[in-house]
């Protein structure tokens, strides 16, 4: 797993966690995949798979859904590489997916294709380059389903226009702590964007991780739905950065972060919720230099540990006790060594 992209640190790294922009479109000679049946929803895999298949410098392995374990495709979505629709079971779906899972294609899932890029901390124009480029590529290769007064077709109308969705994922902690996201998100609201928790549509997040994405896509352009995203980002960025230094004032706050490590170097057993809890204490206690954690270390085990990941990783069932005790042996072995370096 150490050549995945989302297991680096990367720019604003200690807020940032991850960048990501995805691209909605459709073949013209199509209908939406709700109304495809299962030969034409080969059919247009195979065209966008055989479109693809010379694109410069970028290496996709094709992956049929319906020939992974239901564990491998639960992973998938829980490293954010699908969404959680993608993974519900259907027949006819497709994925294509580079070797660092930097770029990510769904095929036929509500849209006939969605290109995704992500990079690793604050890169939301990196992000974007690279699912222009795949763009650009495809577009000379299929026709896609484009008006020129509303912008490309998409299945779900609050799509049209760009079809692109921008994000970036945040690690919140102190925002978080002072109660703030909620009054945050109903301004960010104004501004035609959404935070909400990663893995639900909700305010609170697993881990104090936030996802900040635009909501516009109709009367803008793609470089001005990014300008603002990265305008937001930095503001978001350092009021968390001044809630942080006004916690470490706060004895109460620390002594979490302290026990926190305490236990992660020594218990024996660990949930996924546990350990998401803990990481965001110990990633704190990296950033403020009061702990051995390195940030890569703490989003390798983010990224690896959760529950369907663990049981593909090794093709095994393991019932939850067995997968809490493997959690816990994982992680306590590379908080040593990060206490080594």
């Amino acid at each position: 797993m150490s050549n995945k992209w989302y297991i680096e640190n990367g720019n604003q790294g200690d807020i940032v966690l991850s960048s990501r922009v995805r691209l909605a479109r459709n073949l013209s000679d199509y209908p939406f995949p709700c109304r495809l049946s299962a030969d034409a929803m080969e059919a247009v895999n195979q065209t966008v798979r055989d479109a693809l298949a010379d694109i410069d410098g970028i290496q996709l392995r094709y992956i049929k859904m319906a020939d992974l374990t239901a564990n491998r495709v639960i992973s998938l979505a829980e490293r954010h590489l699908i969404s959680p629709a993608f993974a519900e079971i259907a027949p006819g779906k497709a994925l294509l997916l580079s070797d660092d899972e930097a770029v990510s294609i769904m095929l036929c899932e509500e849209d006939h294709v969605r290109i995704q890029s992500m990079y690793a901390g604050f890169a939301p124009d990196e992000a974007h380059a690279v699912a222009d480029k795949i763009d650009d590529h495809l577009d000379k290769k299929v026709k896609y389903a484009f008006d020129e007064r509303l912008g490309y077709l998409t299945q779900h109308p609050t799509n049209l226009g760009t079809a692109m969705r921008a994000s970036v994922l945040l690690h919140l902690p102190a925002l978080s702590q002072n109660f703030e996201i909620s009054r945050l998100a109903a301004t960010v609201s104004k501004l035609g964007l959404k935070i909400s928790g990663a893995f639900d549509e909700g305010h609170s997040a697993k881990g104090d991780i936030y996802r900040l994405s635009n909501q516009v896509t109709f009367g803008i352009s793609e470089r001005g739905a990014i300008e603002n995203l990265k305008s937001i980002t930095l503001q978001l960025a350092t009021r968390e950065r001044a809630a942080r230094e006004e916690l470490q004032q706060n004895v109460n706050f620390m002594d979490k972060i302290h026990r926190a490590y305490g236990i992660l170097t020594s218990a024996r057993m660990v949930t996924s919720e546990e350990m998401n809890e803990m990481l965001s204490y110990i990633r704190l206690g990296g950033i403020f230099g009061v702990l051995p954690v390195r940030t890569e270390t703490v989003n390798e085990l983010s990224a690896t540990l959760q529950p369907a990941t663990m049981n593909a990783d090794i093709d095994e069932n393991m019932d939850a006790p067995t997968r809490d005790a493997r959690r816990a042996e994982i992680i306590r072995k590379k908080l040593e060594e990060d206490s080594k370096i």
